[in-house]
């Protein structure tokens, strides 16, 4: 049995796309940016479930939508802890202060942490050992993605009176013994969630925040990169959709894996 004309065209692109997403020397030739696979699963409003693939540029502000837990990371939901992976939209979330909200949007992308991109970014992961920032905190290793970021004072503020709990990168908590930089040489799966409204949720006994992709996030990028960006949820489709920060971030150091 052969495959209709039409049907071998489309399959030679399919692999002529896959071998552009797959090869690191392709994607450094000239006029063909690296791409990168981004799957998501969406709330629909007559509670039903879309689930959708999307292929976009790997840039910060599509990567810090998908990199921030990594896959047997376990979410506090009223049914009790739940890796990332088998949370569904719906899936009622334990929210900071008591509380919950629905799972309305979760994003999931692979990459290799070890490897750079073309512009030289790389995409290191934090390994947090067990206590490292208290009794139970956490109880037992978290590997947080690049863009995750924990609600605590950020290291270089602490003995400094009257300063605020902000949501601070994890990146910043390395100290080299108990929390330290990762990046294995295969692929890693990541996730990001995203709840009605911005929260901080405990992910394996550790408060993170949810996804929100800041008020300044699309102040620089074309109409073209915008469009792609809000085709990725399916619930808002400005800025203005992701409401507030719950609470506020702490500034961002500028050799961030995902910034450049």
């Amino acid at each position: 049995m052969t495959l209709p004309h039409s049907l071998q065209q489309a399959a030679a692109k399919a692999a002529e796309s896959s071998a552009l997403l797959q090869d690191p020397a392709a994607l450094r030739l000239p006029n063909k940016p690296q791409l990168r696979r981004y799957e998501v699963s969406s709330l629909l409003p007559n509670g039903g479930i879309a689930e959708t693939r999307h292929i976009a540029p790997a840039l910060p502000i599509f990567e810090d939508a998908f990199c921030a837990f990594t896959r047997g990371s376990l979410v506090e939901t009223t049914q009790g802890p739940i890796a990332v992976e088998d949370l569904l939209p719906g899936d009622e979330i334990l929210t900071q202060g008591g509380g919950s909200q629905p799972l309305i949007w979760k994003g999931s992308t692979s990459l290799v942490p070890s490897r750079s991109d073309a512009k030289g970014r790389c995409h290191r992961l934090t390994s947090f050992m067990p206590d490292s920032l208290g009794l139970q905190k956490p109880a037992s290793c978290v590997v947080a993605g690049p863009a995750a970021r924990l609600l605590r004072m950020p290291p270089q503020m602490r003995g400094t009176t009257g300063t605020p709990l902000l949501l601070t990168l994890a990146e910043e908590f390395r100290d080299g013994m108990n929390i330290f930089e990762t990046a294995p040489p295969t692929v890693v799966d990541l996730f990001h969630l995203c709840l009605p409204k911005h929260a901080v949720i405990k992910v394996g006994g550790l408060e993170f925040e949810t996804y929100h992709p800041g008020p300044e996030a699309l102040k620089l990028v074309s109409y073209a990169i915008k469009t792609l960006y809000f085709n990725l949820f399916s619930h808002v489709d400005s800025l203005s959709g992701f409401g507030p920060l719950a609470y506020a971030r702490a500034a961002e150091a500028t050799d961030s894996p995902l910034r450049g």
